[in-house]
């Protein structure tokens, strides 16, 4: 296990980036244009950055970008 120490300044940052990330996933991910493969792949991505992202975040910021069953289904 690693640690990381760092000012609210850096933690406002921090939740910034992994908001944007996550945000163009979901927005790519209703994309229908995109291959499956690759959406899959970008779910990944979303749920490594989602559990970065619950480390920052409050719970009712979390609950803003978890994914319900109907975003898990849309390809």
């Amino acid at each position: 296990m690693l640690g990381l120490m760092i000012n609210d300044r850096e933690k406002q940052e921090m939740e910034y980036l992994l908001k944007r990330e996550m945000d163009e996933i979901l927005f790519d991910l209703k994309d229908s244009r995109i291959d499956h493969i690759v959406k899959r792949a970008m779910d990944e991505r979303y749920k490594i950055l989602f559990s970065l992202f619950k480390r920052f975040a409050s719970h009712k910021e979390c609950l803003k970008y978890m994914k319900t069953a109907a975003k898990k289904g849309t390809y």
